[in-house]
């Protein structure tokens, strides 16, 4: 969610770069968004506005009529205070000495706010953003940058902030949880929240880390760790991207594509009609039984849901696979709801299910992302997941789009919607964070591991045993690999006989009271000679290679498929397969 953009160099139409920088990170999300560009004069100048930044072509002349060689942007997608130009960033001190643009949520900006107005700070916005523009003028006399530095280590929660100020020529940013990357041309700079919005200047990129922070000036570009204090060397990596070519842009393959575009995509299907959210939730909490029906990938996706429901909503629903439903008919009733999933719309089992229960009076909700489908149309409440056109057969981006659905749902229906919007917000963000060409390679590295195995096994528990079974579709449709999922807790009870020496087994290992369990099913695995590839926030001594993903809480089903997904498109390519268009199957199931 939200888009930060900034510039620094030899340029003096700051501003104007900065306005085109951030509509190239529309995709992002956003309600509202502003630009400030510092004078060479020393003078702050803000624009701020609600709307769409596509609609605008040039700025106000206040921002261009004199020469600006520093400017900083963002496009804001609310959290705290309402959608208004003054709530807009970017924000500022008094007399616009400090102006800063912030993506996350500081948590206890309401604690540090009452503190300053104490000390006679004056607040223009209802935004928990303003407070840290205060919180570093408060500490100007310390010189800029420990201003700034005392200004985060005040903070609570993820953030990425970047500030300018009116006595300094440079640029000052830092990050915890929320992606900043810096990129680097002939004597100028920029950062970003993504790639693209510079990526007509230069494809030389920096990624700054959780608790790091970079100066960016005239005379050079410097990192420091916020934990010690230290200056730090950082690594300059060349993108391989072009900024427009066909279809597929930048990728070869449109499965590689559509996994990318999830920055993208979680962030559309987070932001949805509250009102009919709200009202699905009330028609699960009144229905005489829920049923999710799905299949496929879709079906993995209504299993995890049922999971979600239970933790998050201490509520029961049923699942069933759409051309498993008629066994289940006779307990849906006039009051029963079904909650029907699907990619196209057009899923020919799941569509039999929806008619069958029509049939008896059962009201009809359908996560889809074609919105003219013929599912959508025969549902009595649509709720579109928005993940644009999937070309690759095997499903990516659409499959988080629903699962952030119904999680969105299940928070909706034990009352804490905006928990669970706050909690998707974050995973989209580090998400975007994840979704980088070091990952990419990273994964490549296992990949070519194991690109000539015949068989492979994916174990998970409870919200992740699912997405175990989803993984094990993602490797069986675009590698042609043998792979089964597993709950790790079955694994004794039949499939650990599968086992010999140097068999991959991939573990996925959630941050919460099931790791101990799944740690020890795959130190069970690893005694008999498996592979362990761990999938979890933390690496483990049991994991021969460790894939890290964000600790996301109910999101673990979010974040722990897409490094699924992207291994099973690298072993694919790898073994001269058509990740876009596998063997036997087609993109919408419309046969029986």
């Amino acid at each position: 969610m939200c888009g930060i953009f900034a510039y620094l160099g030899p340029k003096s139409n700051s501003a104007q770069i900065v306005l085109e920088g951030l509509k190239k990170l529309e995709y992002r999300g956003y309600d509202s968004w502003g630009i400030a560009c510092r004078r060479d004069s020393g003078e702050i100048v803000i624009e701020k506005h609600t709307g769409k930044i596509s609609d605008v072509s040039s700025l106000k002349k206040e921002l261009t009529e004199e020469p600006a060689h520093i400017a900083i942007g963002h496009s804001r997608w609310a959290t705290h205070g309402g959608v208004t130009d003054m709530n807009a960033h970017p924000h500022a001190s008094e007399e616009k000495e400090i102006v800063i643009a912030h993506n996350g949520i500081l948590e206890n900006y309401e604690s540090l706010k009452k503190d300053l107005i104490e000390k006679g700070h004056k607040f223009v916005s209802e935004t928990d953003t303003e407070v840290f523009a205060h919180l570093i003028q408060e500490n100007i006399g310390e010189g800029f940058e420990q201003a700034f530095k005392i200004a985060l280590s005040k903070g609570a929660g993820r953030y990425a902030l970047i500030a300018i100020s009116k006595n300094e020529e440079k640029i000052l940013a830092a990050r915890r949880g929320s992606p900043l990357i810096v990129g680097t041309g002939s004597d100028e700079y920029f950062i970003a929240s993504d790639i693209p919005a510079f990526l007509k200047y230069t494809k030389k990129v920096m990624y700054l880390d959780d608790d790091q922070m970079v100066s960016l000036a005239k005379d050079g570009i410097t990192f420091t760790d916020l934990k010690t204090d230290k200056k730090i060397e950082k690594r300059t990596i060349i993108i391989d991207w072009d900024e427009k070519s066909a279809e597929k842009g930048e990728f070869k393959h449109f499965m590689l594509k559509e996994i990318m575009e999830q920055k993208m995509t979680l962030t559309r299907a987070i932001n949805q009609d509250e009102e009919k959210i709200l009202e699905v939730a009330q028609a699960i909490k009144t229905a005489y039984g829920t049923y999710i029906v799905g299949c496929g990938t879709a079906g993995k996706v209504g299993m995890v849901g049922t999971y979600l429901f239970s933790h998050i909503a201490q509520k029961h629903i049923n699942f069933m696979f759409g051309s498993e439903f008629s066994s289940f008919l006779p307990f849906m009733k006039d009051k029963s709801l079904m909650i029907a999933i699907s990619q196209s719309g057009e899923t020919a089992d799941t569509l039999e299910a929806i008619e069958e229960a029509k049939k008896k009076g059962v009201k009809i909700v359908s996560i889809v992302n074609v919105e003219t489908s013929t599912m959508a149309r025969i549902s009595d409440i649509v709720i579109p997941i928005k993940a644009g056109p999937e070309k690759a057969v095997a499903s990516t981006k659409a499959t988080t789009s629903q699962l952030a659905i119904l999680t969105l749902l299940a928070y909706a229906c034990a009352g804490k919607l905006d928990e669970g919007k706050r909690l998707l917000v974050a995973t989209a963000s580090q998400i975007n964070d994840m979704l980088n060409p070091r990952y990419e390679n990273y994964i490549r590295e296992i990949a070519e591991k194991i690109q000539n195995v015949e068989s492979m096994y994916i174990i998970g528990k409870d919200l992740n045993y699912p997405i175990a079974m989803e993984s094990a579709i993602k490797l069986q449709e675009v590698s042609y690999i043998h792979a089964e999922g597993f709950a790790g807790g079955e694994l004794k009870h039949g499939p650990i006989a599968l086992i010999s020496k140097g068999t991959p087994c991939i573990a996925i290992v959630a941050n919460d009271e099931t790791k101990a369990g799944i740690i020890s099913n795959a130190t069970e695995i690893k005694a008999r000679g498996g592979y362990i590839i761990g999938v979890s926030p933390e690496n483990n001594s049991v994991f021969d290679f460790w894939i890290k993903v964000p600790d996301a809480g109910m999101a673990s089903p979010i974040v722990s498929i897409i490094p699924i997904q992207i291994l099973a498109y690298q072993l694919a390519v790898l073994r001269q397969n058509n990740p876009d268009m596998p063997r036997n199957l087609a993109k919408s199931v419309t046969v029986k």
